[in-house]
């Protein structure tokens, strides 16, 4: 889809071009994706017009995401994601400042520590210091939150006052903002302090800028920000948006067809059946705030079980019902809505046919002709 690349003479680096997603065979292009794609390109040259900062919000498993990968593909822009959680603050949204320890008091501290610190010193700039966190340690991002928080006292205590260089290391959203990334902000609408909050949506504007310890930075010009958060996102501290997307379960076919391309089970009447089932449920389970969720990720992952010969519906209940709720009370309102619709019926009439059909295939197959 070069068709929607917005900066079509820009030279990215080798190591650039491979954060460009590349969409697998499986992928589908949704109704989403077009409309973005499209809106984003029509707007991209139109002064205050442009749009470039998206709010996609739907429930875990709607393809969120799959999306803001989807658009990272179509524009031809790098993508990264930062995973948003309560305690953030603004070092996380900024990036530290580290002193270079001297290599004498290095050997004096743990080998982890050691470890950290020399990958920070060596790393050329290109990756943030959560990124470098992660891999060294191979720890979730929250954890390389704190582990820099950790190393920044514990860098302190190692300087014996002497007079030190001092080095700055962007976070991911400084990197991509610098940088004109396509960048995922999951779930903000955690975040606790308000400030936070504040520093994000001051940058988030078109003509924004992030203070540094060391600079000013502009926001790039290809810079753009996917917003993801789940349905329960309250939008009362919303951050500066030009298009939103509520991602709500696609229609039926667009079930059956995404899950035929990520499970390879081809059966479209059982999974016709699946799908209904999953759409009774999660209007079920709004209607009555049932918190949890049936979505597209449960459907995926009852169909894949459906086609290893589980038990459509025992399974049913380890990879749908109890991921929405494990209360007695709410199952059985679930229960009910199946049973109105007659799905439970049908799901048992559907399994039945197939495995007819499978016998009467086997039996001609080897000659014995039909029950």
């Amino acid at each position: 889809m070069t068709q929607y690349y917005l900066s079509p003479a820009r030279q990215l680096t080798d190591v650039e071009k491979k954060l460009v997603w590349k969409k697998p065979l499986s992928h589908k292009i949704s109704e989403e994706e077009r409309r973005i794609s499209k809106e984003i390109k029509r707007n991209w040259n139109r002064g205050e017009m442009k749009i470039a900062n998206i709010l996609l919000e739907g429930d875990a498993g709607s393809g969120k995401t799959q999306l803001a990968k989807a658009l990272s593909a179509n524009f031809g822009l790098p993508y990264t994601k930062v995973t948003c959680f309560a305690d953030m603050d603004k070092s996380d949204i900024i990036g530290a400042i580290l002193p270079v320890i001297p290599s004498e008091q290095l050997e004096k501290m743990e080998p982890a520590e050691q470890t950290v610190l020399e990958a920070l010193y060596e790393s050329d700039g290109f990756q943030s210091i959560t990124e470098i966190l992660m891999d060294v340690l191979g720890i979730t991002q929250e954890q390389a939150a704190l582990k820099m928080k950790q190393l920044l006292k514990l860098a302190g205590e190692h300087t014996d006052g002497e007079a030190v260089e001092y080095r700055f290391y962007p976070s991911e959203i400084v990197r991509a903002y610098q940088k004109g990334y396509l960048l995922e902000i999951q779930e903000p609408n955690v975040i606790r302090d308000a400030a936070v909050l504040m520093a994000l949506n001051s940058a988030l504007e078109l003509d924004g800028s992030i203070n540094l310890p060391t600079e000013i930075i502009r926001r790039h010009p290809d810079f753009i920000a996917v917003i993801t958060a789940n349905r329960s996102y309250a939008g009362s501290r919303p951050l500066r948006v030009q298009h939103t997307e509520k991602m709500d379960l696609p229609t039926k076919e667009v079930m059956i067809e995404r899950a035929i391309a990520k499970t390879g089970y081809k059966d479209e009447k059982v999974l016709s059946v699946l799908a209904d089932i999953i759409i009774v449920l999660d209007k079920t389970a709004r209607a009555n705030a049932i918190k949890g969720v049936a979505g597209m990720r449960s459907f995926f992952y009852w169909a894949d079980a459906v086609a290893g010969e589980a038990s459509a519906k025992e399974s049913l209940y380890h990879k749908v019902i109890y991921k929405i709720t494990t209360d007695s009370e709410e199952i059985k309102l679930l229960e009910e809505a199946l049973e109105k619709h007659g799905l439970f019926t049908s799901l048992e009439e559907t399994l039945f046919e197939v495995k007819k059909n499978e016998i009467v295939t086997m039996q001609q197959r080897s000659g014995h002709g039909e029950i």
